[in-house]
């Protein structure tokens, strides 16, 4: 692969030519362009002895090359193998910990990531795998409810079509259960709290839209390619149509300042505008009107769903709901 994971900082109290030579190696691997005394300075000797490391490295067939200059320093030249992979405890464990904290089953030999883990920790010496091994096998994370892992298949197939600027044709299915296929420019695969979205523009509806890799059945690249928009922010322009696109509209007029409903509602139910100072409307849709209609619910103040009936009989079967929670009777 051409890159390396560091070995961390280098103990200037070993005395071993050979590690102070491989030391050398990580530093021109990390560094291309690193001079000798910038070499000398991070192993604690002399110029002198830091080119003497550079000649063993040399001397065992691997490519160091100089380039003089105000650029030049030394350089890793082609062919060169990466250096074994290499951890300390800490970052073992840190390791560990990234992986639980993104709510996988570590220590579960069926799960991917789990199984991937557990190769890369029997490869380390013991005495550094240890006390990441035992995270690993003991520690059990409480479950994200709102985290979903997609496919990794699909995920990777978005990925490269978006590196490639390859369309891709996607087969869909809506929380609703409805299915559809649609071609697209993939702009960029956005995680957002626990979910992974497919930031896009889609042919058939010739609009930005924003759907969850979860839910994507299948996906396939084309050979057609698109040209990316100059400047995109994917976070800021996935939040703006998270809450567009979908089978069921919405229109509510809320009584209250824009800058307050932007506090009080998730961005994935539409868009807001102001009406006047005192009143905002909200524009959006989504695939699931029962939970549209209960997220409205908490605005502490008063609105008026102006327009999806949909969105209406729900609201109102979810009012009568908490209206039966409180007849004593």
């Amino acid at each position: 692969m051409g890159s390396t994971i560091g070995w961390g900082e280098p103990d200037r109290s070993e005395t071993s030519p050979t590690a102070r030579a491989l030391l050398t190696l990580e530093l021109i691997q990390n560094r291309p362009g690193i001079t000798a005394d910038a070499i000398a300075d991070r192993l604690g000797v002399t110029a002198r002895a830091a080119r003497r490391y550079v000649a063993i490295l040399r001397e065992a067939d691997i490519p160091i090359h100089s380039v003089t200059g105000p650029a030049g320093g030394y350089r890793p030249g082609r062919g060169l193998r990466p250096p074994p992979l290499m951890f300390g405890p800490a970052e073992a464990l840190g390791l560990v910990m990234a992986v639980l904290d993104g709510h996988h089953d570590a220590g579960d030999p069926d799960d991917p990531v789990g199984r991937a883990l557990g190769k890369l920790l029997h490869a380390l010496p013991e005495a550094v795998a240890a006390q990441a091994e035992s995270v690993r096998l003991a520690t059990a994370p409480a479950p994200d409810r709102s985290a979903v892992r997609p496919d990794p298949d699909i995920t990777a197939t978005l990925v490269r079509a978006r590196s490639d600027h390859r369309l891709v044709r996607v087969d869909y299915r809506s929380e609703s259960g409805k299915e559809w296929e649609f071609e697209a420019e993939p702009w960029a695969v956005v995680v957002r709290h626990g979910r992974w979205y497919l930031l896009c523009r889609s042919l058939t509806a010739d609009a930005v839209r924003a759907y969850r890799v979860d839910r994507v059945r299948s996906a396939e690249a084309l050979d057609r390619t698109f040209t990316p928009p100059a400047g995109l922010d994917p976070v800021a322009t996935l939040e703006e149509h998270l809450g567009s696109g979908w089978e069921y509209q919405a229109e509510v007029e809320i009584d209250a300042p824009l800058e307050r409903c932007g506090r009080l509602l998730p961005r994935t139910l539409g868009q807001l505008s102001a009406v006047d100072e005192n009143t905002t409307r909200l524009v959006g849709s989504t695939s699931d009107p029962y939970w549209y209609a209960e997220q409205l619910t908490v605005l502490p103040v008063s609105y008026r769903i102006r327009g999806g009936n949909e969105i209406r009989h729900c609201a109102r079967t979810v009012a009568q709901r908490m209206l039966a929670a409180l007849d004593r009777d």
